[in-house]
């Protein structure tokens, strides 16, 4: 036991940090504030007179966040602003662990609703402290009257697959960051407006692109989280975007857009101007080709996927068929739950997703944090290991098999937190070249007699279905795609492409994989809302996909020149 003097007291500080840097970083204002209304709020709602009306179980989330946004159109300014606020996210159980108020409805049309509200952005506490008690009560009623339905509908539906508790216990976590200054990450306005404006201005040169902008976000978000299971954390994250996209419309109505889109955790890694510039110049190149090129017919057959399209495409198909929450849905088509230990991906494949990495092979990633929206530090999850299912992305509702969390509860700013995506991460132990994956995909073009296959070389998003009331589906949407002739004709650019499918079947048809990584980094929108996320993958060589023709406006193009 140690006994603080006034003469040993300074030696016994830098012993402790030695042991816990953390305990250095004192607790700032907004911190004690929510917990000392926790502490205060779960006393009084112990005198419930109703025990079923007691919470067993509540936390406290506020997402303090300054951004700073300049965009740019036609080498014109269209606005530069920066914005502060704070949004205050409750959670209350009834109940207990084993059932309470968040247990699924089946068959209703009910859902658990949050009660997020503004918090004032500066420290006053009988201010912080009237938001935080009126948004708790709201949730405390919006809970009961919730849990009053799940017993209901417990006891008029056939037993349930998955019999999980609904909540999981999670020792008391204490993490403090300093708050960032108030000029990080040292964002100059002007100055990014003059570079959004030289970057949109390449736009302009060609009369035909109807809608050209450069957009930079630099974001810095400091996380709060208390609960009454003692945890108290407190840490930053810092999300910079610079995005270039044009566009033009071609004589069928199609709009054709292209886009480029950089990721950096702070202004340094940014790109130069000189490369910013030349993507644009090629886009402008590229839109040329692009909106005279042939629109293309359904098609089945094999295909390359570009690193950054193939990264779009695992998170579609299979990062979403690993959440854990999904697993124990009655109304969720559970591809993958009773698949672990078995073969779900070719053996030289192996999937993980880590939130505790910044960066991948020297490239910043956007899907890092130290701790998930439910106070559980991040972990590095190994979901398929050389094909093999291993594990599932779990938040702290727990499923048959996964009772714990790994760190992959996450939410946007108001919304509840199920298991999402982080950092996905592919990676293949059977590298090949792009020469080498071009000679496979034209061999295997001459070996289903097909004239041409195709090449997806960008994407810009998509989406995929995962219940079991409607097919399980995805699409993904690229923007850049290519026709690779069997007969060596150069490569053609095309338009109009959705490319479609069912997982289990496309996962099947992957036959190799390149020897350089590309990167996709975005958000990511779900149930829980918007999160920020990142996919790193090799190139795909695909023996069979599916494209459909893309949905197009019917509207002609303008009849009146650019000024």
């Amino acid at each position: 036991m140690f006994i603080t003097t006034k003469k040993n007291r300074h030696w016994h500080i830098i012993f402790l940090a030695m042991l816990f840097p953390s305990l250095l970083v004192a607790q700032d204002k907004l911190t004690d504030i929510l917990k000392s209304e926790l502490l205060r709020e779960m006393e009084e709602f112990s005198a419930c007179r109703d025990s079923a009306d007691r919470p067993y179980f509540i936390s406290f989330r506020v997402d303090d966040v300054r951004s700073k946004t300049v965009r740019a159109s036609m080498g014109s300014l269209l606005y530069s602003r920066s914005s502060r606020h704070r949004i205050f996210t409750p959670m209350v159980r009834v109940g207990g662990y084993r059932l309470d108020n968040y247990h699924q409805l089946r068959e209703v049309a009910a859902v658990n609703r949050t009660e997020p509200s503004y918090l004032p952005v500066e420290d006053s506490e009988n201010a912080i402290r009237q938001v935080v008690w009126w948004m708790t009560d709201q949730a405390h009623k919006n809970a009961v009257e919730r849990n009053e339905k799940v017993k209901s509908n417990l006891a008029v539906k056939v037993r349930e697959e998955d019999t999980s508790d609904d909540y999981t216990p999670q020792p008391a976590i204490r993490y403090f960051e300093p708050a960032l200054p108030d000029n990080y990450p040292n964002f100059n306005s002007t100055e990014w407006e003059k570079k959004l404006k030289q970057y949109s201005m390449v736009f302009k040169q060609w009369e035909d692109v109807i809608d050209g902008w450069a957009t930079i976000s630099a974001q810095v978000v400091r996380k709060y989280y208390v609960s009454s299971e003692g945890s108290e954390v407190a840490h930053n994250a810092t999300y910079i975007h610079l995005n270039i996209s044009a566009s033009v419309k071609a004589a069928d109505g199609m709009e054709l857009p292209l886009h480029r889109s950089w990721f950096a955790s702070s202004m340094e890694h940014l790109p130069p101007d000189r490369e910013v510039l030349r993507e644009a110049e090629r886009m402008v190149a590229k839109l040329k080709v692009l909106k005279h090129a042939p629109v293309v017919d359904a098609f089945s057959g094999p295909a390359l996927l570009s690193s950054e399209a193939a990264g779009v495409f695992f998170h579609e198909i299979f990062g979403h068929r690993m959440e854990g929450q999904r697993m124990r849905s009655e109304t969720d088509g559970q591809t993958f739950k009773n698949k672990v230990g078995e073969a779900v991906l070719p053996p030289f494949l192996t999937v993980y997703m880590d939130p505790t990495i910044r960066q991948y092979k020297g490239v910043d990633v956007n899907g890092y944090y130290r701790y998930d929206d439910e106070g559980v530090k991040s972990e590095k999850v190994m979901l398929v290991e050389n094909g093999i299912l291993k594990n599932f992305l779990m938040s702290r509702v727990p499923v048959e098999g996964f009772p714990a969390s790994n760190g992959h509860g996450r939410a946007a700013a108001g919304m509840n937190p199920v298991a999402r995506q982080s950092n996905l991460i592919i990676e293949t132990t059977q590298p090949k070249s792009e020469k080498e994956l071009r000679q496979a995909l034209k061999k295997e073009l001459k070996k289903q007699s097909k004239e041409y296959g195709y090449y997806f070389a960008a994407v810009t998003g998509g989406f995929t279905q995962t219940g079991r009331y409607s097919p399980n589906a995805f699409n993904v949407t690229p923007t850049e795609v290519y026709r690779v002739y069997a007969d060596n004709r150069p490569d053609e650019l095309v338009r109009g492409v959705d490319l479609v499918g069912t997982p289990l079947a496309m996962f099947s048809q992957i036959d190799a994989t390149g020897d350089e990584y590309g990167y996709f980094t975005g958000v990511c929108g779900a149930e829980s809302g918007q999160v920020q996320v990142s996919c790193v993958a090799p190139m795909l060589f695909v023996k069979q996909i599916e494209i459909q023709k893309q949905a197009k406006s019917q509207s002609k193009p303008p009849l009146l020149k650019k000024p």
